[in-house]
Parts: C-alpha cells; sequence; structure tokens
C-alpha cells in the first residue's frame, strides 16, 4: 500500500506540474507548430532534470528539518500554492484576454529556454512537494512521462471542445490537484 501512496502523489504532482504544458502544445497547434521528437526531448528532459532538483532540495530540507514537521509544512505549502491558483483564476475570470502563447524555439537554445520557462513552474512545487515526501525519482519519472504526454495531447485537443475547456480550466485544475496533494501529505499520505 505504501508504494500505491507513493506512486499515486508522484503522477498526482506531475499532473499538477503539466497542465500548462498542455496548454502551451495547443497554441502551438493552433499556429501549425510541431515540435520535433528531438524538441519534445528537450523540453521533457530539461524540465524533469528542474524538477528533479528542486524534489532533492526539498527532501534536503526535510531531512535538516526533520521528516514530519518538514512532511507538514511542504504539505501545506503545497495546498497553500494551490489555493494560490485557484484563487488567481476566480480573480480573472471577469478578465476577456486570452494569454499569448510562448513562440516556439527556431534554434536549439530557443526550446531549451521554452523548457526551462515551463520547469520553473515546476520547482517552487518541486521543493514542496520533495519537503513533503514526494519522492523524486518516482515524481521526475512520471514527470518525464506526463511532459512526452502532453504535448501530443495539446496537439490533439487545439481544435475540441474538451481543449478548449482545458485551456480555461487548467489553473484551477492544477491547484485542486495541489490542494488535494498537499492535504495527503498533511495527513500521512
Amino acid at each position: 500500500m505504501e508504494w500505491f501512496s507513493m506512486l499515486a502523489a508522484a503522477v498526482l504532482f506531475a499532473a499538477a506540474c503539466n497542465f500548462d504544458t498542455v496548454i502551451l502544445a495547443m497554441g502551438w497547434a493552433v499556429r501549425g507548430v510541431r515540435p520535433s521528437p528531438a524538441h519534445t526531448l528537450v523540453i521533457g528532459g530539461l524540465t524533469t532534470l528542474i524538477t528533479w532538483l528542486s524534489l532533492v532540495l526539498g527532501e534536503g530540507a526535510a531531512a535538516t528539518l526533520g521528516r514530519g514537521f518538514a512532511g507538514a509544512l511542504g504539505g501545506l505549502v503545497l495546498a497553500g500554492i494551490g489555493l494560490w491558483f485557484v484563487l488567481d483564476w476566480l480573480r480573472g475570470l471577469g478578465e476577456t484576454g486570452q494569454e499569448d502563447t510562448p513562440a516556439a524555439g527556431k534554434s536549439l537554445l530557443g526550446w531549451v529556454a521554452l523548457a526551462a520557462a515551463l520547469a520553473v513552474n515546476n520547482a517552487g512545487v518541486g521543493v514542496a512537494a520533495g519537503a513533503s515526501g514526494v519522492g523524486p525519482v518516482l515524481a521526475s519519472l512520471a514527470n518525464f512521462i506526463l511532459t512526452l504526454a502532453a504535448l501530443p495531447l495539446g496537439r490533439v485537443l487545439a481544435d475540441k471542445v474538451a481543449g478548449r475547456l482545458l485551456g480555461r480550466f487548467a489553473l484551477p485544475l492544477s491547484g485542486l490537484l495541489l490542494i488535494a496533494l498537499g492535504v495527503w501529505q498533511v495527513l500521512g499520505g
């Protein structure tokens, strides 16, 4: 049962971290941009590396602070970040403007910069998740797999009603997943 709990936490974490990747891929699809397999691996690899580093940093903080205290603190921070996402989405409900989708890189360095920008979102959440007890290796593996799946999923959803709904509700869905993960970690996962 412990293994299932660790896997579920890793998948929830990775899903929350990859909603923005799906939305980005949807925006690219509308513009006719299709990342090559190499570019997809750059995005998946770099976001996963930064995610892993942040999870390890959080795990180190937990070792320093004590697993119980750090786990509760990390879970509270995860839930707080999730609540912030939901409140940010609620605050923006009256706004009609759409966020611009970042342009795809024209060179390998451009794709690396784009992957780094995606990874910034994962970094803060990763530290909190690592402190709360989410395992770096399993969560990073889940992140890599879900990132590779998010890019083609975004292309497929770009012109579908489900894609428009996901685009509209990605932030609160990600927030709700982080709240659930945070509460789960506080309660002892």
